[in-house]
């Protein structure tokens, strides 16, 4: 049976940490190891994961450089086979989901296994805004601005430890230079559930203000350039793909 690591980095945005909480403990799915990482909250957070303690498996509380830094601590504290985040104000899409993406690695003995994402508003999780439709990867995707959608994304540990997790020199695009480290390395094998794995509030700190879509975009082209895998032309298509996701709907 494969064990699955799920890290929660608690980190500005903690409003819906208890619905996050009941989505992980509603899984039908029996070998999951739960770590939560809190930067040293002070607004109530700790009491919040107290409540919920018996059932996490891990969890700490001190300083961190940013949310990138948190989940490192998390891929560190691991010792699952497989590791997925989940953002502290998001939620599994339903009960059966990380029983599905633990019988994915079971049967395609893959090294990543991803699905679709639906962005929900923040005050009612049952308004989809957003619908990010996957697809299967082929490594020419790559450079026509292609990314999995990163929340539903889950990763054979080793991976996760052999490139050395996230870059904390980066604010907001560390994600998707460690998914394109990921992915172009020829002997990463992939796997996609046609299926929605992750319910994501809408609200990222990509889209909070025009610098950080600026610091964003310039992080995108960096990993781009760092990687091999584009540049200009890559960065363009990755930002023109998200306008298809508002009009695209679950079916």
């Amino acid at each position: 049976m494969i064990k699955i690591s799920i890290i929660t980095a608690v980190y500005n945005n903690r409003e819906h940490l208890q619905n996050c909480f009941e989505s992980v403990f509603s899984q039908t799915y029996s070998d999951i190891e739960y770590i939560v990482v809190d930067g040293g909250s002070t607004d109530g957070t700790i009491d919040v994961i107290k409540k919920y303690s018996s059932k996490i498996t891990t969890w700490i509380s001190e300083p961190d450089r940013g949310i990138y830094d948190a989940l490192n601590k998390g891929i560190l504290m691991a010792t699952g086979d497989v590791i997925g985040f989940l953002h502290s104000d998001d939620l599994l899409n339903s009960s059966e989901t990380i029983a599905h993406i633990a019988n994915s690695f079971e049967v395609t003995k893959a090294d990543a296994a991803y699905g679709d994402l639906v962005y929900i508003s923040k005050e009612n999780p049952d308004k989809i805004i957003r619908y990010w439709k996957s697809s299967n990867f082929t490594p020419p995707l790559l450079r026509k601005g292609w990314m999995p959608p990163h929340p539903t994304l889950f990763v054979k540990s080793s991976w996760y430890k052999s490139k050395k997790g996230f870059r904390t020199d980066f604010r907001i695009s560390a994600d998707y230079d460690l998914i394109l480290r990921l992915f172009s390395d020829r002997n990463f094998k992939t796997c996609y559930l046609s299926e929605v794995i992750t319910r994501m509030r809408l609200g990222g700190a990509s889209n909070r203000s025009v610098k950080n879509i600026y610091l964003k975009s310039k992080e995108d082209y960096i990993a781009l350039k760092e990687s091999k895998v584009g540049g200009f032309y890559t960065l363009f298509r990755k930002n023109f793909q998200k306008i298809i996701q508002f009009v695209v709907k679950p079916g």
